[in-house]
């Protein structure tokens, strides 16, 4: 099989992201790495599934909560930023400040993954 660089690029954020979520179900926080990771590989599943950047941008917000994560690290992520395949071609998503203390109020998934990490955690 011979993958491309952006293709091994979003297969190791892939899994390093289902690292992360597993250790999340085990009630772990996580550190740097494993939140930017699984912030990523969010992202990257949820332009797979046809939202749209502005979507995204919202959704990238209510990913991961500062309890989830260690001390320190929500402030070490000012911002993420994802390229993906789109109907009309490649762009960058930027979330700013991807880890908040709440979620947004606006939170814009509603096709019911929005609070799917949230959920492996407390459930």
């Amino acid at each position: 099989m011979h993958l491309s660089p952006t293709e091994r690029d979003k297969l190791l954020i892939y899994t390093a992201g289902q690292v992360a979520r597993e250790r999340l179900k085990r009630g772990l926080k996580l550190n740097y790495p494993e939140a930017v990771s699984l912030i990523s590989a969010e992202l990257l599943e949820r332009i797979r599934d046809g939202y749209t950047v502005a979507q995204l941008m919202e959704m990238g917000t209510n990913i991961l909560m500062r309890d989830q994560v260690m001390e320190g690290v929500p402030e070490m992520i000012e911002e993420i930023q994802v390229e993906g395949t789109f109907p009309d071609g490649t762009k960058l998503v930027t979330v700013h400040h991807p880890i908040r203390l709440i979620r947004s109020l606006s939170e814009t998934d509603n096709r019911g993954r929005g609070s799917e990490v949230r959920s492996q955690k407390s459930g």
